[in-house]
């Protein structure tokens, strides 16, 4: 297991990641699991979009839906 430094940035904490752990991108998500953190790339708004389309199987509403009747306009 690799340790990692911690030190002051302002009023901020901050770690200083070793290279073999590098993240793309410019910001992170971070979760607190117990007494964990979670650090996972954060996505752009249209590739998580995009890739949660991409899960839909090719039969997903095949057989349609059932649309609400219209109402008769006044």
């Amino acid at each position: 297991m690799k340790t990692a430094k911690i030190f002051r940035s302002g009023n901020s904490q901050a770690v200083r990641i070793p290279k073999e752990f590098q993240m793309e991108g410019e910001e992170v998500e971070i979760q607190r699991r117990g007494a964990a953190l979670v650090l996972r790339p954060r996505k752009k708004s249209w590739s998580s979009l995009i890739e949660s389309l991409q899960r839909f199987t090719d039969d997903f509403m095949k057989r349609g839906r059932k649309q609400p009747r219209r109402r008769a306009c006044a």
